[in-house]
């Protein structure tokens, strides 16, 4: 089920909206599919615009995939985008953005999107955002917070791009804030913050930062195996490419893996290879990226 909510006190008692404030609440549970790990079945829904949820008809052998829709056509000062993710013991889901999200120039205030994701024992979650492009003199905060429990899995990332180079447009200045806080069973094992504030062209150009790098990502793998896995992750990243540079690393048991590009595109296929191997590797899933992905 779902449900659209509006405020339910009287105009007078109601703070003042500053902007829009989206919210989705996704919960499942284990599907009876048989021997081994359990699909997902949708338990709880919860949305209010502009975000909306389709659950897209995929083949047998696909993970049960959710898909963020906002119907906003992007990001303004004072919005605020909240996701709640939460997979039961046993079952396993993907969730995905429906395509890239924009980050508009802002007047002063912030741009807010924080997702909460939680993985039950036994659970996995593959959490698979399309890339956020934020325009100059635009200021975003962003918080994923992960908690996977003992015997759960998680493969998440997150991609941005600093301007639609496309088009010729350069971030000169703004604020960017994207942090993670990743957890097993609730105490912290990795926590990673990128803060660009001011000049960020100069952050951007610096050989000590970005060193003229126009887009970046990252992907976080949680898993009681993934130390194993770090060879395995090198390997399908392969050498570093005209333009394109790549790092994977073990932090506390946690597989980090890192893109930087001078070209989004370039990027973008890179880690749609990685993501689409990794997956049909650890997790015996098709090695393809889902069909919106490409569209």
């Amino acid at each position: 089920m779902y449900a659209v909510t509006s405020p339910s006190k009287p105009a007078a008692e109601t703070a003042p909206v500053c902007g829009m404030h989206g919210r989705v609440e996704l919960s499942f549970s284990a599907g009876d599919n048989g021997p081994g790990r359990h699909q997902g079945r949708l338990k709880d829904l919860y949305q209010t615009s502009p975000f909306r949820v389709l659950f897209p008809t995929l083949p047998a052998e696909e993970l049960t995939s959710a898909v963020l829709v906002t119907t906003s056509g992007g990001l303004v000062g004072g919005d605020r985008l909240d996701v709640g993710v939460t997979v039961d013991p046993g079952a396993a889901v993907q969730v995905m953005g429906q395509a890239a999200e924009k980050v508009y120039r802002s007047l002063g205030a912030d741009t807010h999107f924080d997702a909460t994701l939680t993985v039950g024992a036994g659970g996995y979650l593959e959490w698979l955002p399309q890339e956020t492009i934020v325009f100059d003199q635009s200021r975003l905060r962003r918080t994923t917070r992960v908690d996977v429990a003992e015997d759960g899995e998680f493969c998440g990332a997150e991609m941005l791009v600093f301007g639609r180079t496309a088009m010729g447009e350069q971030v000169k200045t703004g604020l960017i804030r994207d942090v993670w806080d990743v957890r097993q069973d609730g105490k912290r094992v990795w926590a990673d913050a990128l803060h660009l504030d001011g000049d960020i062209a100069a952050q951007l150009d610096h050989p000590a930062g970005f060193d003229g790098a126009l887009a970046a990502a990252t992907f976080v793998h949680v898993s009681g195996q993934a130390s194993q896995r770090l060879e395995l992750a090198r390997e399908v990243l392969g050498e570093d490419r005209d333009e394109l540079r790549t790092g994977a690393t073990v932090v506390n048991d946690i597989l980090v893996v890192r893109w930087l590009a001078k070209d989004a595109q370039q990027m973008r296929a890179a880690f749609g290879e990685f993501w689409a191997a990794f997956r049909a590797q650890t997790q015996n899933l098709p090695g393809k990226m889902p069909r919106l992905w490409h569209v």
